[in-house]
């Protein structure tokens, strides 16, 4: 007579370690953590300076007033806003333009075409991460006053693209090694040069890459402060960042609260429309190379 098998009892299912209305509060709470910032952000700015200068500060404004972004509009002391913010654009379209095609080729050419001793050189790019901006300021103002490029707009970007060349380097890197070579093989096999192999089958492929340097690099140039208060002396050409610092110290150093937070939101609304449109390709970006 054949033993009678008795089935294993049927393992219960694991409970979650928190329960659904659980996670909700922790997302909630994160949620509440990153926007209040912004929100006292835009509230401040929206308040009238006598109500944005009271302390302690009131959380819902008790009046709507846009006095703090007419001062921005208007003429102080000959700094103007409008023309600080064509500065901040032009050094930060001149660094991302130099950063992303001189990271480009040479992301390309560390993945694509290694040399003897293209390892070293790479490791070599990647350890300038490690040299503070600041620990040599005074010899790049030597630099720069040497070449003529001092109290300029253009040695101004110069300076923030070099610094953002390494990490471009090593998107790009990436970006082109998670490429399978096959494609380009193929297409020099049909007849292409490498730089047509290049701009016709590497480049589109590594789109996601150059469009995540060049938000960065854009990013960094528009939020730069230090350089452009070190290396530009003529208040014509500062910056927007510098312009702001100046324009919201009052009488006696006083900080106008109003006046600095109206244009903090002017300077991050760009930023957040340009990662808006392009947040697809940025995150692709810097996957690329971490999943084969």
């Amino acid at each position: 007579m054949s033993a009678v098998t008795v089935p294993a009892p049927a393992r219960a299912p694991r409970s979650r370690v928190l329960p659904p209305i659980a996670w909700w509060a922790v997302c909630i709470c994160l949620a509440v953590l990153f926007l209040y910032p912004l929100y006292v952000l835009v509230t401040q700015s929206i308040k009238s300076p006598a109500e944005a200068a009271q302390t302690p500060p009131t959380l819902i404004p008790h009046s709507f007033s846009l006095d703090n972004f007419r001062a921005l509009g208007s003429d102080q002391g000959g700094l103007s806003l409008v023309r600080s913010i064509r500065n901040s654009l032009y050094i930060s379209v001149l660094a991302t333009a130099v950063t992303v095609v001189v990271s480009t080729m040479a992301g390309y050419a560390f993945a694509r075409l290694p040399f003897r001793g293209s390892r070293a050189v790479f490791f070599v790019t990647l350890i300038t991460f490690m040299v503070p901006f600041q620990a040599i300021i005074t010899p790049l103002f030597l630099t720069l006053k040497s070449l003529g490029l001092q109290n300029n707009l253009t040695g101004v970007a110069l300076v923030i693209a070099t610094f953002n060349l390494p990490f471009g380097i090593f998107v790009m890197r990436n970006s082109f090694a998670a490429v399978p070579p096959t494609l380009e093989e193929a297409a020099l096999i049909d007849g292409a040069s490498t730089f047509t192999a290049f701009r016709r089958i590497m480049l589109p492929l590594a789109l996601p890459g150059v469009v995540s340097t060049g938000l960065l690099t854009f990013f960094a140039a528009w939020n730069e402060f230090f350089a452009s208060l070190i290396l530009i002396t003529d208040q014509t050409k500062y910056t927007l960042p510098v312009a702001l610092g100046i324009l919201s110290a009052g009488q006696n150093n006083a900080v106008d609260w109003g006046l600095l937070e109206a244009g903090v939101l002017v300077t991050v609304a760009p930023c957040v429309v340009i990662y808006l449109v392009l947040q697809k390709y940025y995150v692709a970006g810097l996957l690329s190379g971490a999943v084969k």
